[in-house]
């Protein structure tokens, strides 16, 4: 992922929270000569070495983690288009956006492996529902024909990148008024980006506060 050095964060556990809050990745894979991605929710082990997921079984891409030996997790986080007109000095518009690629060497896990990468997953985000549904809840017969149903894996992460795209190559009037415009909008995105810029403003213009 190219980013420009005035955009690369190193907070090692800021990247961490930040896979585990927005875990709804897409899974790339690449094997004789074809690229495929796949929209899934990914978990991350506690000390974030490694991710786990699982896809179906009718999933094409499932053949390509048994042949392939590095893969990309993409996750997104928030994102705002960014008005030139919001800056005090001619330039052009831009994006803002929030992302982390991760990669890694996946290997197809089974079993008992497998039953705990979907009990952990499962309750993950079954844990604010009135009702949660545990994988104890289940019985062992429907457990195990669900688990014949996927492909698991398991993917132990060789290299981050992060990128945290917040316009900290702008001065402090146009970066203040960039939030100001931002917080206008009211929307989901523009507010996390405005919010996301808001921390860091102390540190960028530290002599000018």
């Amino acid at each position: 992922m190219y980013t420009p050095t005035y955009f690369k964060t190193g907070d090692d556990q800021a990247i961490k929270d930040f896979i585990r809050q927005n875990g709804f990745g897409i899974l790339v894979s690449a094997a004789n000569g074809k690229s495929l991605a796949t929209h899934i929710p990914l978990e991350l082990s506690e000390d974030g070495t490694k991710l786990y997921a699982h896809i179906s079984k009718g999933n094409p891409q499932g053949k390509d983690l048994q042949q392939v030996n590095e893969v990309l997790v993409i996750f997104n986080g928030p994102h705002a288009y960014i008005s030139s007109s919001w800056y005090n000095h001619l330039n052009v518009p831009t994006w803002n956006y929030i992302a982390v690629h991760v990669y890694g060497i996946v290997r197809i896990v089974e079993g008992e492996e497998l039953f705990t990468s979907l009990a952990q997953l499962m309750n993950k985000y079954e844990q604010h529902s009135a009702d949660p549904v545990t994988v104890e809840n289940l019985t062992p017969a429907y457990i195990q024909q669900a688990m014949k149903g996927v492909t698991g894996f398991e993917i132990t992460i060789t290299k981050i990148e992060a990128t945290h795209k917040l316009s900290q190559n702008r001065d402090h009037e146009s970066y203040t008024n960039i939030i100001h415009e931002l917080d206008n909008r009211s929307d989901a995105d523009s507010t996390a980006i405005a919010d996301a810029m808001r921390k860091n403003q102390s540190t960028l213009f530290k002599d000018q506060l």
